[in-house]
């Protein structure tokens, strides 16, 4: 089927119906786009596709430890932009540089060691992650809704507005 010209926004190449493209700096220079998650934990949206349950963000430490054990229904891509990380399940390290595809159903626990001062991972994940203690029990959840929720409630405490996550929402 042949591209309609005719229902193309002015000037561009997209039909009026897509929603808008999103380019922005990935690690923002501004603190507060940082969204806190846990102790020397944060998340930083770049893409929140409620039609698709799926977001892109770079998740952030700056002290070594465990962040969480937990499992995703679908499959989720990493890439490691600094620093590095492990999951105690694997003999593994992603190191800078380095793509990790997880399978879905895996249950893995994140580590950043000892000798890395500060982590930034892109992860694209659909679906939600499901929090899970030591027998593999549900213990807690995040979806494209509630890191949208986490959001509004840290950007509107911060002082960039509630609304400031809406550019990210498609």
């Amino acid at each position: 089927m042949p591209l309609d010209y005719a229902a193309l926004k002015e000037g561009t190449t997209t039909h009026q119906h897509s929603p808008g493209e999103i380019v922005e700096l990935a690690v923002p220079e501004d603190e507060r786009v940082w969204v806190p998650q846990a102790p020397n934990v944060w998340f930083r949206p770049l893409f929140l596709n409620t039609l698709q349950g799926q977001w892109c963000n770079l998740l952030r430490v700056k002290k070594s430890g465990i962040l969480s054990r937990h499992l995703h229904p679908a499959p989720v891509h990493g890439f490691v932009i600094k620093g590095k990380w492990y999951y105690k399940e694997h003999d593994w390290v992603a190191e800078e540089g380095a793509y990790v595809f997880e399978p879905p159903g895996e249950t893995h626990t994140l580590v950043v060691p000892e000798d890395c001062e500060e982590m930034i991972t892109f992860f694209n994940i659909t679906g939600c992650m499901y929090y899970v203690d030591e027998e593999g029990e549900n213990i807690g959840y995040e979806d494209v809704f509630t890191k949208i929720d986490m959001c509004r409630k840290h950007y509107d405490e911060v002082g960039l507005g509630a609304d400031y996550v809406d550019q990210f929402i498609r």
